[in-house]
């Protein structure tokens, strides 16, 4: 696979499926080089057997859902500024009406059990900034005042002066005569058209912002969750809320003082509650391999007992994007496993059933009734649509399949210690030799999965064998091997990934154990740093978004106020026993740094004092700075951008690890 081959990489959203089972939809997204920008469209398939057809053929459309009546299909598009926005179009097809004109772009939304009107959250931002006085540029406006511990976010930027609010709308006729607004009179006192869309009516005001939208059975309430910016100090624990739809009143569902970090909410047909939750500890920031389990809350709204049905110490549901289906009495949830992600039925009574384990990951989900859809990934695809005991509907993978060189090749290794290292190696065709770069990724609680991957594709295509794995501190391996780095960073997780690699080599005459090179992005990029200082053996390293000083990230990153607190400590020796910048005169290895600029997860200054304090040593250093991404770049970022990435870690390889 060639950097420029990640134009066939096609990813699948979550589905969503009508109320008889009689269709899914379903939204996918592929970068586009010539548009510079991720695209993709909404989707419909006919169930059980139908091919799959476009509903929509914007730029980027996404998060489709179905109408109760199984008549409408909401999803969001950007309008004409950017902003997302609701749009509505006929399950069958046609010409989609906008719902929404939310400035600050619509985040997540829900359609009430009638079908009559769509809830939805967006940021609301403060009067004087972010256009809203026309002609006043970002770099024109007041200065900003910050109160709390937060005031940032990776990907969004300011956030106090934007809070995230809770609306509700009817929904636009998508069969009525098309309405078209006239200009502007002296008389309109807003000086602009009256509104296609219908008004919507905001239910919640104030600094708290809220996430996610669920309506109870009734559809009087609307589920949300609180999120404070706290003055003093992070607190992870987030309350629950029902606020409702006239807007006449708010009920406290789980208080903060409950203890529960919540990241999904669903409602049962029965109209139980469900929720995915961890608990932060009595600090609120114990979040290292969280104990995210599957909850259902029993009793009155107002005064629930929450009941777990899943032990975290044997499910992983703490996937990113995982969510709750009800299934019946039943829940569907996933499951995060040595590289897998399994599809759960769990029962009321605890009782767990695998519906999809094996070599996948699954992305999403849907049901109705007990006919059951699922996104997922594979060793061949990024993205497909199957049908719980039909198997694939789509077959989006097979253009990406074209570009695979080499499958991923499963190992496990015994550490030092006598603990074992699960992982991968993918080595081109041939017998080899071939130079190794040994690959160490972000979290540190994520892992490497099976799904096809260009990061090790791109570097086989250029005639490197890749060894990577999930050390200690990884998840997927039980919630003792995630927090098993907690205060010891740089110790059994750097043995385990160099442990891994000598273990690979050795047992495979392919891999030229003469000749390595390292990388890593994220955590990835603090093991990476952390490495070089103390190992010389590679001939070259890639240091990228790193981790690289806990002191300065207390006070830049959008995450400092608890992360490196939990994993380093507070105390200053114990937080140079960990740290990259306190062994960076160690370094002996070529490397190269890439940082984002508005990397506001693991901030730019990290790899600007990182790279300065190689060069002022003497080391043989580079650094490589993109203009206008973040902590996503290799993920979401800019086509163009992820291409020029992949051919400056190709030329830095080949400078100083040649594969050929």
């Amino acid at each position: 696979m060639r950097a420029v081959d990640i134009s066939a990489l096609v990813t699948v959203g979550r589905p969503s499926i009508a109320p008889d089972g009689a269709f899914a939809v379903f939204a996918t997204s592929r970068p586009d080089l010539d548009a510079d920008r991720n695209v993709g469209q909404i989707w419909r398939i006919d169930l059980p057997d139908g091919a799959p057809r476009r509903l929509t053929r914007g730029v980027s459309d996404s998060s489709p859902q179905v109408s109760p009546d199984g008549e409408r299909v909401a999803f969001v598009r950007a309008d004409a500024d950017g902003a997302s926005q609701i749009f509505v179009i006929p399950a069958s097809g046609g010409e989609p009406v906008q719902a929404t004109e939310a400035r600050g772009g619509v985040g997540s939304f829900a359609w009430s059990p009638d079908g009559g009107r769509i809830a939805f959250t967006a940021r609301v931002p403060e009067q004087g900034r972010y256009g809203t006085v026309e002609g006043r540029a970002a770099e024109a406006e007041s200065p900003r005042r910050i109160t709390g511990i937060r005031w940032h976010a990776n990907g969004l930027g300011y956030v106090a002066d934007r809070p995230s609010h809770l609306f509700i709308i009817d929904v636009p006729d998508t069969g009525a005569e098309p309405f078209y607004a006239p200009a502007p009179t002296a008389t309109d006192e807003a000086g602009k058209a009256p509104r296609v869309a219908a008004e919507a009516m905001a239910l919640t005001a104030g600094a708290a912002s809220h996430h996610g939208v669920v309506f109870t059975a009734d559809g009087t309430h609307v589920l949300t969750v609180l999120d404070e910016i706290e003055d003093d100090r992070r607190d992870l624990r987030t309350p629950l809320v029902a606020v409702a739809v006239d807007g006449s009143a708010t009920i406290e569902v789980l208080s903060r003082a409950a203890g529960f970090s919540i990241d999904d909410v669903s409602v049962a047909p029965d109209a139980t509650i469900a929720i995915l939750a961890s608990r932060p500890g009595e600090s609120g920031i114990d979040f290292i391999a969280p104990d995210v389990a599957l909850y259902v809350l029993e009793g009155p709204l107002s005064a629930p007992a929450p009941r777990a049905l899943t032990d975290p110490d044997t499910v992983d549901l703490g996937e990113v994007g995982s969510h709750i289906t009800p299934l019946g009495d039943d829940f569907l949830v996933q499951n995060r496993t040595r590289g897998r992600v399994e599809l759960l039925r769990v029962t009321r009574d605890g009782s767990v059933h695998a519906l999809v384990d094996g070599d996948i990951e699954v992305g999403g989900h849907a049901a109705a009734g007990e006919r059951v859809v699922f996104s997922h990934a594979t060793r061949r695809s990024l993205g497909e649509l199957s049908l719980l005991g039909a198997g694939p509907l789509t077959t989006f993978g097979e253009a990406a399949a074209a570009h695979v060189l080499a499958r991923p090749e499963e190992r496990e290794i015994v550490a030092r210690d006598g603990y074992p290292v699960h992982g991968w190696v993918v080595v081109p065709a041939g017998e080899g030799p071939f130079p190794v770069i040994l690959q160490i990724h972000g979290g540190p609680y994520a892992s490497y999965g099976i799904h096809l991957f260009d990061e090790t594709q791109v570097l086989v295509d250029a005639g490197y064998a890749v060894v990577y794995c999930n050390p200690r501190g990884s998840a997927g391996y039980g919630r003792a091997h995630g927090r098993s780095i907690r205060g010891a960073m740089g110790t059994v997780d750097m043995a385990d990934v160099l442990d891994f690699l000598d273990g690979v080599v050795e047992d495979d005459a392919r891999l030229d154990g003469a000749r390595v090179g390292i990388q890593g992005g994220s955590y990835g990029g603090y093991l990476t740093a952390w490495i070089i200082a103390h190992d010389h053996r590679f001939a070259g390293a890639i240091v990228e978004r790193g981790f690289l000083d806990p002191v300065s990230f207390q006070g830049t990153s959008d995450i400092g106020s608890f992360f490196g607190d939990e994993y380093v400590g507070t105390e200053p020796d114990d937080m140079a026993r960990q740290s990259p910048m306190a062994v960076v005169a160690s370094v002996r290895t070529p490397t190269l740094v890439m940082h984002s600029e508005l990397d506001f997860r693991c901030p730019l200054e990290q790899a600007t004092r990182y790279y300065a304090a190689l060069k002022r040593q003497g080391a043989d250093a580079e650094m490589l700075i993109f203009p206008g991404e973040n902590h996503e770049l290799t993920r979401s970022g800019r086509p163009r951008h992820r291409v020029e990435r992949f051919d400056a870690v190709l030329e830095w390889w080949s400078r100083h690890l040649p594969a050929r």
